[in-house]
């Protein structure tokens, strides 16, 4: 009696082989295709605006970045027509972004805290496995809400603050020098600034740790570095985040410290928020979530 034709299974992927690691359970289903860019930037766009924290960040953004703004202008109005003050008008329009690149940082570092927080950040690479297609939709939404509510914040401070100067005889026109690049520059720095923030809470994991990091990089140390002594200090205070990238959101500095440029303090301030990006992204893709 023959015995019939045996099959043999075709061996196991080894598990420590790079097969295991690239493996898609749906690969053979008829009409299954991987997440693509435009699917992952929608899910994080809705993602987005369904936290709550994002909505309370933004509109925190606002209160800070223009209400703030039009306060000073209204006191320093006051000051300039009375002679109590020597500061020019264009030091006080964007004041508010002493206070509203907190918001930006808080906000930065949320995205991706809070995912690890609540353990959502699981469900997301189950949904899109291309760890660097998730990091880069995550970065087009938050520095796209940023900008625009940067810029909107940054105007909605300028004709509020600019009505009670212009009251006093200071007012400042857009035409002036440095004035709409500081207006424009308001939401390309809090969009950095969310980007910066973003990278640290990847490093981290956790929110308080990020926010920490993030505040104290960007406004405590980055003062701190003007004590330092020689010319070395002032070259190491004037590449601190904050004070490299706020120079180009500002008409003039506010602190009267020495400040690269604008647009090359903005350029160094781009190419530190890319370096930690890049070392956030590689560390993301090597840990597990």
């Amino acid at each position: 009696m023959s015995a019939g034709p045996t099959t043999s299974a075709a061996p196991l992927p080894s598990a420590a082989g790079p097969d295991v690691v690239r493996l898609d359970p749906d690969r053979h289903v008829p009409g299954r295709r991987a997440p693509g860019f435009g699917a992952a930037l929608n899910a994080e766009w809705i993602k987005f605006w369904t936290v709550r924290s994002s909505r309370w960040s933004l509109g925190l953004l606002f209160a800070l970045g223009a209400g703030l703004t039009t306060l000073i202008c209204w006191g320093a109005a006051r000051d300039l027509a009375a002679g109590a003050t020597t500061e020019v008008p264009e030091t006080f329009i964007t004041f508010g972004l002493l206070f509203s690149q907190l918001t930006a940082v808080a906000l930065g570092a949320l995205v991706v805290t809070s995912e690890y927080g609540t353990g959502m950040v699981r469900a997301t690479l189950t949904a899109v496995p291309r760890r660097g297609r998730v990091l880069a939709a995550k970065a087009v939404v938050l520095a796209g809400v940023l900008f625009v509510a940067g810029v909107v914040t940054a105007f909605a401070g300028y004709l509020g603050g600019n009505w009670f100067l212009d009251r006093e005889g200071f007012g400042v026109a857009l035409s002036d020098d440095g004035v709409l690049r500081a207006l424009v520059g308001n939401g390309l720095y809090l969009a950095g600034l969310g980007l910066f923030a973003m990278a640290l809470g990847l490093l981290v994991r956790h929110t308080a740790a990020a926010l920490t990091v993030g505040i104290a990089l960007v406004l405590v140390v980055g003062n701190l570095a003007y004590a330092l002594p020689g010319a070395w200090g002032e070259w190491v205070a004037k590449v601190m985040p904050g004070n490299a990238g706020g120079t180009v959101a500002q008409v003039l500095p506010f602190n009267g410290g020495a400040v690269l440029g604008p647009w090359t303090g903005f350029g160094v301030f781009a190419a530190e928020t890319a370096a930690l990006l890049i070392v956030a992204t590689l560390v993301f893709r090597r840990r597990d979530a």
